[in-house]
């Protein structure tokens, strides 16, 4: 796949080097040409001086035979519009945008266009080293019916499959993150100590769902 990044600083170099070797050809987009340096001279990918939002430079970048855009620039509004621009002038339609303000963050996400707000996304990740108890949010659709949280499981859960775990407390086990490797789980698989357990339930079950992986699984015959 071609993928266009607008914005060359930490997050958009680390970005563009970890597409092209995965495979991927990679277009970057900054105004200010120095900012290339952090992609090395390794780097195959196309380097376009230009503002990310202007359809020439986009073009120039690929933008019409691209598959997905990312806008993770230094700035909100230039990401927003340049995603606006990729998504609705030239059909893009696996768009993200960098957003530092959460609430602006929360409006654009309203709009279509995913986004990751830097600030809250960090803050997030500490909290939940922080506080590893309870549900904490990852994402909510964007009327706030579901979400996807990691949830506290209690050590009881240990050694039972994933599959038991679904059908106590109700929801869909997403991914698990085991000895920091995310892992996608099958029915068989079965938790191990340590695992972090990421689930899709509704918002409106939180307090029961906690409360099932709080107290672990039903017995035999009952609790």
């Amino acid at each position: 796949m071609h993928i266009v990044i607008m914005g060359c600083g930490r997050v958009g170099s680390a970005l563009a080097q970890t597409l092209e070797q995965q495979g991927h050809t990679v277009a970057v987009i900054d105004q200010d040409p120095t900012a290339f340096r952090r992609l090395g001279s390794g780097f195959g990918g196309r380097r376009v001086t230009g503002v990310g939002f202007d359809q020439d430079t986009l073009r120039e970048a690929g933008i019409e035979e691209a598959g997905a855009f990312a806008a993770v620039s230094s700035g909100d509004n230039s990401n927003i519009i340049a995603a606006r621009v990729a998504r609705e002038m030239f059909g893009i339609e696996n768009v993200a945008a960098r957003i530092y303000d959460p609430r602006r963050a929360e409006v654009y996400q309203r709009l279509g266009i995913p986004t990751v707000a830097t600030v809250r996304w960090t803050a997030d990740q500490m909290l939940r080293r922080l506080l590893p108890s309870g549900a904490e949010p990852l994402w909510r659709d964007p009327t706030g019916g579901v979400q996807l949280a990691e949830v506290h499981a209690s050590t009881a859960w240990v050694g039972h499959k994933i599959s038991k775990m679904q059908e106590e407390t109700g929801v869909r086990v997403a991914f698990l993150t085991r000895l920091g490797e995310a892992i996608l789980p099958t029915s068989q698989t079965v938790l191990q100590e340590g695992d972090l357990v990421h689930v899709m339930m509704r918002t409106d079950d939180i307090e029961k769902v906690e409360a099932s992986f709080a107290e672990g699984p039903e017995e035999e015959g009952g609790h």
